[in-house]
C-alpha cells in the first residue's frame, strides 16, 4: 500500500506537465501529495493500532509476502524495466515511450502478484496500469505522443494512489474494534 502510494505520487509528480495546463498540473501534484499524506497517516495509525493490540485478528496476506514468488516477480520486473528501456533507446524510440513501458511492466507485476499474494483486489490496478501502458505505447506511434505521459504516467499514478487509498481505508476499518 505504502510503496504503491509513493510510486503513484512519483508518477503524478514527474508526468503532470505540458501539454497539461500548468494550473491543472499543479492541482494534480497537490492532490497526489495530499493523497500520499493521508495514506502515510493511515499507515502509521494502523501500525499504532496493531502495536496497542486493538486488532488482534488483523488480516494477513494469503501467501508468503516476500517469498520466492514475490522475489521472482520483482526480479523479472527489474529486468523488464531496465532491459526494456535500454531496448527502446537502442531502437530510437521517443522518450515518451519509457513511461508507457514502465506503466505496462508495473501493471503486469501487479497482475502476477495477485495469485502469489492471494489478493485479487490488486488485479484492478494491475489491469488498469497494463491497459494504460499499452495505450501509451500505441500513442507513441501517433501525433498524440505528447499526451503519453498524461495517459500512461499521470493516470497510472492516480490509479495507484486511488487503489492505495481504498486499500488503506479498508485495512484501517478492519482494524477498528467497533466494526
Amino acid at each position: 500500500m505504502l510503496i504503491g502510494a509513493v510510486f503513484g505520487a512519483v508518477f503524478v509528480f514527474v508526468n503532470a506537465s505540458s501539454p497539461l495546463n500548468s494550473v491543472l498540473a499543479t492541482v494534480l501534484q497537490v492532490a497526489a501529495s495530499v493523497a500520499l499524506a493521508f495514506i502515510v497517516i493511515m499507515w502509521f495509525t494502523a501500525g499504532k493500532r496493531l502495536r496497542t493490540g486493538a486488532a488482534a485478528s488483523a488480516r494477513e496476506p494469503g501467501g508468503s509476502f516476500y517469498g520466492r514468488g514475490y522475489l521472482l516477480i520483482v526480479a523479472a520486473e527489474a529486468i523488464l524495466l531496465f532491459g526494456g528501456i535500454a531496448v527502446l533507446r537502442a531502437l530510437g524510440r521517443p522518450e515518451e515511450t519509457n513511461v508507457a513501458w514502465i506503466s505496462l511492466v508495473v501493471g503486469l507485476h501487479f497482475v502476477a502478484l495477485a495469485p502469489v499474494w492471494k489478493e485479487p483486489s490488486i488485479l484492478i490496478p494491475g489491469v488498469v496500469l497494463t491497459v494504460l501502458g499499452v495505450v501509451g505505447l500505441v500513442m507513441t506511434f501517433t501525433s498524440a505522443i505528447a499526451w503519453v505521459p498524461i495517459v500512461s504516467g499521470v493516470a497510472s499514478g492516480v490509479t495507484l494512489l486511488s487503489g492505495s487509498l481504498a486499500y488503506s481505508r479498508r485495512a484501517l476499518t478492519s482494524l477498528n474494534p467497533t466494526n
